[in-house]
């Protein structure tokens, strides 16, 4: 019997590419995104079986566990790619939308990891790739409450696979740099160009999954990227803090945007 994969953020960028590889490689799949149109498209283009969910997890993440539960499937591996960002200063963005990002980045890993990791537990397999970021391996003013939420979904990650050691089920975390998709386009700010060695979403979910089968607990996509972040890794925090200001400042001196999922 095939696995089923469930990813979140499927309709477009990492998690689609998620969604192709897998099923490529012989899962069948759950799709789960706003946006159902996108979902179906990408379905029908799938070898394997493609079930769409449209479903906003910011705004009930909960509520994602009956609808898989009507489909009668197992979730095998489940994808925590769903995730957005806000960009400029941390005075000028709405409240609210900060709000949802923490609801979507942070609430919605933790609530979708109990709802299908006992199960895992019980059938005594199963695992957690979470989407993360390197932007959660340091503080970046302009980016405060993504950067956090960010290392938060790395730090759940890290230490649930370790709670998990011995049940058969595992976790990894994905922390990719810049990456050009549409969540890049609609933030208005291309930090694609701040650091080397930029790839793309394909790249992104290959690399991810060579890695998952080689039982990875953490990965940092492209080879420039990781070398990168080992180069600047031993300088300290307040430098990290002022070289990262001047970098992500906005050009406007206070233009704010939203950066959509990956």
């Amino acid at each position: 019997m095939s696995e089923t994969a469930l990813v979140t953020g499927a309709s477009s960028g990492i998690g689609e590419q998620f969604a192709r590889q897998l099923s490529q490689r012989g899962h069948d799949v759950i799709l789960v995104a706003r946006r159902g149109d996108r979902l179906e498209g990408i379905a029908a283009e799938l070898p394997r079986a493609a079930h769409v969910i449209p479903h906003d997890l910011a705004a009930d993440a909960a509520g994602l566990k009956p609808k898989v539960d009507e489909l009668g499937l197992d979730v095998d591996l489940l994808v925590n790619n769903a995730g957005f960002g806000t960009y400029g200063r941390f005075t000028e963005i709405e409240a609210e939308r900060d709000a949802d990002q923490i609801r979507l980045n942070c609430e919605a890993v933790v609530t979708l990891s109990h709802a299908f990791v006992p199960a895992m537990i019980e059938r005594g397999g199963g695992g957690i790739i979470t989407v993360a970021s390197t932007a959660g391996l340091q503080p970046l003013p302009y980016e405060p409450v993504y950067s956090a939420s960010k290392a938060f979904a790395l730090r759940f990650s890290e230490a649930l696979g370790e709670e998990l050691r011995g049940t058969g089920v595992r976790t990894m975390a994905v922390n990719p740099g810049p990456v050009p998709t549409e969540w890049q386009q609609v933030a208005g700010h291309d930090s694609a160009g701040i650091v080397p060695g930029v790839i793309g979403p394909e790249q992104v979910a290959s690399e991810s999954l060579d890695a998952w089968d080689r039982g990875k607990r953490s990965i940092i996509p492209g080879r420039k990227m990781r070398w990168f972040i080992r180069a600047t890794r031993p300088s300290t925090r307040g430098l990290q803090l002022r070289i990262s200001e001047r970098l992500y400042r906005p050009e406007d001196g206070g233009h704010t945007s939203d950066r959509k999922s990956r």
